[in-house]
């Protein structure tokens, strides 16, 4: 009973933090040179810190093999490429007193939307593939922080090629 409440704590923190990243991005707001790094750096750290945490869930109880761990390789690129999708998806415009402004769209959000489900599905996978653990799912946050950052990183390549 406890790994369920713990579960759907996770998948309550997760909601709240797409959420907020979702509500950020379909607002306009200046493209900053150090700004776009923030969040994913901070959720970075929690990635780190969740993998290492799902690994030792997952080694208490049995040994670790290669094949969750390429799966979690795998998720990781694909959180980059929707970050690829995504910053095609955000506008970037010069705005009237000259800065660079930046907003996502309907289409952004619908990309974040299909980016937080594939990861669930992979990271059921990824935990059933291990037999034990919440590796799977704790690694959301690394995998919010590298389609985060990828995005921001490409949004703020067009934005300073204006």
């Amino acid at each position: 009973m406890q790994s369920v409440q713990g579960g759907a704590g996770l998948v309550v923190v997760t909601v709240a933090v797409v959420g907020l990243v979702v509500r950020q991005q379909l607002r306009t707001r200046p493209v900053r040179r150090n700004g776009s790094l923030i969040a994913p750096a901070v959720l970075g750290v929690l990635g780190v810190a969740g993998i290492a945490f799902g690994i030792a869930s997952v080694v208490k109880s049995r040994p670790l093999t290669l094949l969750p761990l390429a799966l979690l390789v795998v998720s990781l690129a694909v959180a980059a490429g929707f970050g690829v999708v995504r910053a095609r998806t955000v506008r970037v415009w010069h705005g009237p007193q000259g800065e660079v402004l930046r907003k996502g769209s309907a289409a952004t959000t619908a990309w974040w939307l299909a980016s937080v489900a594939v990861h669930g599905a992979l990271g059921l996978w990824i935990d059933h593939l291990a037999g034990a653990g919440v590796l799977g799912a704790v690694s959301v946050y690394a995998y919010l922080a590298i389609g985060l950052g990828t995005q921001n990183v490409l949004v703020r390549g067009r934005a300073a090629a204006l």
